[in-house]
């Protein structure tokens, strides 16, 4: 994966991606939060400052797949970018274990198809980057949301596969992090939702499976 001079790169996605970034802020390179969006898009502004890179947040707290589809029009493809990072999932399945309104894992890749198919007929030399959705066992995350992850990385891992789109594995880093230091929650504080550790791991992930 390149970025070349004036490339657009947008993250997309839940609570994870949105980390409190600053709505009133449109203008590239602003209002992109605290999370690893700001971490990524720092660290390739810091090693790239002659390229004009411009990159934007958008993910919006609370989102599942469908609702991610239904602002693509305005929140990605209207921004024209050149690379779109999703990270998309555990809404899908918390919002069906905590309020019966998730979206099972079939209805959950069919929308993500449905979602890429669209971007490519608008964007079709457009760069994608998916990522690996992830819970610990810790705070908010059940037992019984084990194997519906599961699932769903799996899902995701052959949505990128079939698409040509980068893969950033998260879930085994993450248990190896818990496992070498802190527990799950030094790195994500309620089984979902990264701390500062949580964001600068998932950062590096990101920065590694794209080879930027």
């Amino acid at each position: 994966m390149e970025l070349t001079e004036n490339s657009v790169v947008l993250f997309q996605g839940d609570s994870i991606t949105d980390c409190w970034r600053n709505r009133g802020q449109e203008a590239p390179n602003t209002g992109l939060g605290g999370g690893y969006a700001a971490r990524v898009a720092g660290d390739l502004l810091d090693a790239r400052p002659g390229l004009g890179l411009r990159f934007y947040n958008r993910g919006i707290s609370g989102n599942r797949v469908v609702d991610l589809y239904a602002r693509w029009r305005m929140d990605a493809v209207n921004l024209r970018p050149d690379l779109i990072s999703i990270l998309i999932g555990v809404n899908d399945t918390w919002h069906g274990f905590k309020q019966d309104n998730g979206v099972e894992v079939p209805r959950y890749a069919q929308v993500y198809r449905m979602l890429l198919d669209y971007t490519r007929e608008c964007l079709p030399n457009v760069g994608l980057v998916l990522m690996e959705p992830f819970v610990l066992p810790v705070g908010e995350v059940e037992a019984a949301w084990v194997d519906e992850m599961q699932a769903r990385r799996e899902a995701v891992r052959k949505i990128a596969e079939d698409y040509g789109a980068v893969f950033v594995p998260l879930q085994e880093p993450l248990e190896d992090a818990a496992r070498r230091g802190g527990g799950p929650v030094h790195w994500l504080s309620d089984g979902v939702h990264p701390t500062p550790a949580g964001h600068a791991l998932i950062a590096r992930e990101w920065l590694r499976a794209t080879g930027l």
